[in-house]
């Protein structure tokens, strides 16, 4: 028997409820936050945060910020989900993804399934900075950042290449550690904004398999009038519905980072009407306001300001 729009409706803000997405439980934002802020998914986020938040302590631009706080997580060889030292997708090399934002002028650099490049980050920060483009995939990608003097390591048939893919494929069958995207947003303490993402993607993916991550509007999304969203999870049901440019558009009509990213996550599963999603974000506003809520029980994020550096859970959990 099909289930009435409004029964499904109603258990679906049950189950949001039960997965910790409620507005009413969350974590209130205040009203005015500290700045500089920096949030980023997940517990690994937390020395990415700190390392970006010191360079906008020290003075620093924004960008390098973002670029080189993501480069702790990039270079981390523990984490199996984003950098060299991701997971391999289904012919066993390692595709990475990754993007970057800059508030004031919408301006915007990504990379997608490009290999053997140590941080995709810088190759996305010089896609935007450089090049007339916003995007860069495959080996375009991969011969523009070594153009640009990026740290690489070999991807033909060289014997280290091998030994690499090898050491990958050996680790397939240890059970995976809880890990995801990385989405980075700054907000510096002149109200400039910028944000950036990068993942090794989805395990065992079809090869060229590219997610929401470096994706504008679904990954990540900044506006410096406003504020900025980023994106963890299964990417493909992020990119169907551009979720972050939703989330920022909501901030937009004056709904707070937390109640924006509630009310994203309730389209999004009311239109879906499915418990498998895997959809989380993070959000902050102009404001220096912060929210975070997933589908995912397990989801937690990061937070730092010159005040605090804090791992918090999925918000109502």
């Amino acid at each position: 028997m099909n289930m009435s729009r409004r029964k499904f409706v109603r258990r679906t803000a049950l189950g949001l409820a039960a997965a910790g997405v409620t507005a009413a439980q969350a974590q209130p934002s205040p009203e005015k936050g500290e700045t500089p802020l920096v949030i980023s998914t997940w517990p690994f986020g937390k020395a990415s945060n700190d390392a970006a938040l010191k360079i906008l302590l020290d003075g620093g631009p924004i960008l390098d910020a973002v670029e080189r706080g993501i480069w702790v997580t990039e270079g981390d060889a523990s984490n199996k989900s984003v950098g060299l030292s991701g997971k391999p997708n289904a012919a066993g090399f390692v595709q990475l993804d990754a993007c970057i934002m800059f508030g004031p002028g919408h301006k915007a650099g990504s990379v997608a399934a490009i290999e053997g490049i140590r941080h995709p980050i810088s190759a996305a920060r010089r896609v935007m900075e450089k090049t007339s483009h916003v995007m860069l995939v495959g080996q375009g990608a991969r011969e523009f950042a070594l153009e640009e003097g990026l740290e690489s390591i070999p991807v033909d048939d060289s014997e280290l290449y091998e030994k690499w893919r090898q050491q990958r494929n050996a680790e397939k069958s240890k059970k995976p550690a809880n890990h995801d995207t990385i989405a980075l947003l700054a907000l510096a303490a002149d109200g400039t904004i910028a944000g950036g993402c990068s993942t090794s993607g989805l395990a065992g993916k079809l090869p060229g398999r590219v997610g929401d991550s470096p994706i504008i509007g679904s990954g990540l999304y900044v506006d410096n009038d406003i504020g900025a969203a980023g994106a963890t999870g299964v990417g493909e049901n992020v990119m169907r519905y551009c979720a972050t440019f939703m989330i920022v558009e909501f901030m937009r009509q004056g709904l707070a980072p937390q109640e924006a990213i509630v009310k994203t996550i309730r389209r999004i599963t009311e239109s879906e009407r499915r418990n498998d999603l895997s959809i989380n974000f993070i959000a902050l506003d102009k404001h220096g306001r912060y929210g975070a809520a997933g589908t995912d029980n397990n989801f937690k994020y990061s937070v730092a300001t010159p005040g605090k550096s804090l791992v918090l859970d999925n918000p109502g959990l």
